[in-house]
């Protein structure tokens, strides 16, 4: 594929009021941020699942996951530990292209995304039904760089950035919510920015 064609979709995420959600501060800069160290991957061995409950598991290889249909996504991201970065330009795959192939089952609620050195986030699957949320490989017109995500990072505009997981190779659909790491460590399970869901009352 000519990763220098334009996509054939564009999404630009909904304006959330006030643009700048409470405690946060604006920034140019995309400061790196993760737990532990970045892994190195190797695209002749990289894959991609979807499974748990579905009706169709997928797995794509690098070469494979190039060939779906891909979009371009224009949002704001917010970090828990306050910074906020307006317009940002992803480029990937919609997370409904993923799901719609795999066909998630009707007890199927959550998502369970798995991603390197074992960590996990979790998410409705009704908040990754959005047509602004994607496995983005690309930001800003380059391809990510190992340390924000790549090969491929989840984008999820309308929560803390901790939810946007970087280096994802499992999405698990599951009938019952299972917290991630940040979610097990004191950070809130839903993450919204506007309600300041910062740290868990657990």
């Amino acid at each position: 594929m000519n990763m220098d064609s334009q996509p054939a979709d564009r999404h630009d995420s909904p304006r959330q009021e006030p643009r700048l959600p409470p405690g946060q501060v604006k920034t140019d800069k995309w400061p790196v941020l993760h737990y532990g160290s970045v892994p190195r991957v190797d695209l002749a061995t990289w894959e991609l699942r979807v499974d748990g409950l579905v009706e169709h598991p997928q797995r794509w290889t690098w070469e494979q996951f190039q060939t779906l249909p891909r979009v371009q996504v224009f949002s704001d991201i917010h970090c828990v530990t306050r910074w906020s970065r307006y317009d940002n330009l992803w480029e990937g795959v919609s997370i409904r292209e993923v799901l719609r192939r795999a066909v998630p089952q009707s007890s199927g609620r959550f998502a369970i995304i798995h991603a390197a050195q074992g960590f996990t986030t979790n998410l409705p699957l009704t908040e990754l039904d959005q047509d602004d949320v994607l496995l983005a490989d690309r930001h800003d017109g380059e391809p990510l760089t190992p340390d924000h995500g790549w090969p491929l990072r989840l984008v999820v505009p309308r929560r803390y950035f901790w939810k946007s997981a970087k280096w994802v190779s499992r999405i698990e659909v599951a009938g019952e919510d299972a917290p991630g790491f940040w979610e097990r460590n004191g950070y809130h399970n839903e993450a919204n920015p506007w309600r300041e869901e910062r740290f868990s009352d657990w």
